[in-house]
């Protein structure tokens, strides 16, 4: 009996300490497809990409010359990448609930295409594209954008 109460008890900890990373660093969205050489960047490393991997602020998607990526945010937005692109997601932020939202994505290079979801619905002034030469604030619902060099 007291060694499945300890088993249980690891248990909970674990459960609970999941949790509180979950809550620390929350998911913003996922990978819904990838095709060719994709990647994401974190603080601890690099990884292949694969449909279903979580997504968290901070992450950056990179695609290889035959890459192409599909990303679901939690609001329903969606974005693809194409070959040799780079983008990172420097901010997400949806809870409408609270009247908080925030949108800030950083195209780095290559092709970006977005089609809007829930948050530039409610706060079209909260999603932002920054690109090394111009900042789009998104208005409508979708758009193509392209970064070379």
């Amino acid at each position: 009996m007291q060694k499945i109460s300890k088993i249980l008890l690891a248990t909970i900890g674990i459960l609970v300490l999941a949790v509180a990373a979950e809550a620390a660093d929350p998911v913003v969205g996922s990978i819904k497809t990838t095709e060719g050489e994709v990647f994401v960047i974190r603080s601890e490393g690099s990884m292949a990409a694969h449909a279903g991997l979580k997504l968290h602020e901070g992450d950056t998607l990179r695609t290889g010359p035959s890459g192409r990526i599909g990303v679901i945010f939690r609001d329903d937005t969606l974005l693809s990448l194409g070959s040799d692109s780079e983008m990172i997601i420097d901010e997400f932020v949806f809870s409408p609930g609270d009247n908080q939202m925030s949108m800030v994505l950083r195209l780095l290079r290559g092709m970006a295409s977005y089609v809007s979801g829930k948050m530039a619905e409610l706060a079209p002034e909260a999603v932002k594209i920054k690109t090394p030469v111009a900042m789009v604030g998104v208005r409508g619902t979708r758009f193509l954008i392209r970064i070379e060099g």
